[in-house]
């Protein structure tokens, strides 16, 4: 695929090729060929300074980001790409100051190019490879292609309730997602917990008499809910000890998949710096029509749909 999330070009022989000589990158410049190269200087006046090997380039404030021209996009978006690749089409190759040669490069258009080939195709169900550039409060922001940002909401990212998307990614980290749908403003919206697996599919990987390891990601005042997988929780009674965010050994009393439950009995807790793991993903086709979370005979019907 030609746009994808910023890095996946760099290293590849056709844009090494590209950035081989001068002759090469003014053929990549007629052809618009969309390039990458890192990043090593934002200067005072947010123009970004790019290593193409073979000449100087820069990528103007005002082509750093679609965006950039209307204030919609911070300067932030820039700075943050120091030391990051960068995806670019060439718009000049000319003369500096000094006499030596220069690229002028466009991200902006690079963008541009990637919404009107690809992200403009994309529909409700597809699934897509995406990169997580930040994580807020109320979702991680990623890179779709191009650096052209898609948001995944907080409640989309697993069945199981979680504080911050922070305890599941981490920025750099590559992640498949669904595309949900739209904003107003033409921003791709992701889902990621469909690709997380069914109840039952989660649940058929534990059994009854075993003890195993969970996070407690709620307590109240009727119990305590500990997760088990991304997808899957369970309901352990409540005591004063547990606190949210911890480590916890818990036994498995019940699976009754006809109330979509598990009962547990808390065995330990403990605190224990948190590690990010890569996704176990249940799903490996490129689009997903409907999701039916829970299990067929249960008293509750959990689906989505992406027609």
């Amino acid at each position: 695929m030609l746009f994808q999330p910023e890095g996946n070009l760099l290293n590849t022989q056709a844009n090494k090729a590209a950035l081989s000589s001068l002759a090469s990158l003014r053929d990549a410049m007629y052809a618009g060929t969309v390039l990458e190269a890192t990043a090593v200087k934002c200067d005072a006046l947010h123009n970004l300074h790019v290593d193409l090997g073979c000449i100087r380039g820069v990528i103007p404030r005002a082509q750093g980001a679609l965006g950039m021209d209307d204030g919609s996009v911070r300067d932030i978006a820039l700075i943050s790409r120091v030391g990051k690749a960068v995806c670019f089409t060439v718009s000049d190759i000319t003369t500096d100051e000094c006499g030596e040669p220069v690229a002028l490069l466009s991200r902006k258009n690079a963008q541009q190019l990637c919404k009107e080939q690809y992200i403009a195709f994309l529909q409700a169900g597809d699934v897509v490879t995406v990169r997580v550039t930040h994580c807020e409060p109320f979702g991680a922001f990623c890179d779709i292609g191009a650096g052209v940002p898609a948001l995944l909401p907080i409640d989309a990212v697993s069945v199981s309730r979680i504080p911050h998307p922070g305890v599941r990614f981490y920025a750099g980290q590559e992640i498949r997602c669904i595309v949900r749908g739209f904003d107003t403003e033409g921003r791709v919206i992701l889902t990621h917990k469909e690709l997380l697996g069914t109840w039952e599919e989660n649940a058929a990987l534990f059994s009854a008499g075993e003890t195993v390891s969970g996070i407690v990601r709620s307590v109240e005042n009727y119990g305590i809910f500990v997760e088990l997988t991304p997808n899957l929780a369970g309901l352990a009674e409540y005591t004063p000890q547990a606190r949210a965010g911890q480590k916890a050994a818990v036994y498995i009393k019940s699976i009754l998949p006809e109330k979509m439950k598990i009962k547990l009995i808390l065995v330990d807790c403990f605190d224990e710096k948190p590690t990010h793991t890569a996704p176990r993903y249940f799903f490996d086709g490129n689009h997903m029509q409907s999701f039916t979370y829970s299990p067929s005979g249960c008293e509750k019907t959990i689906i989505t749909s992406f027609s």
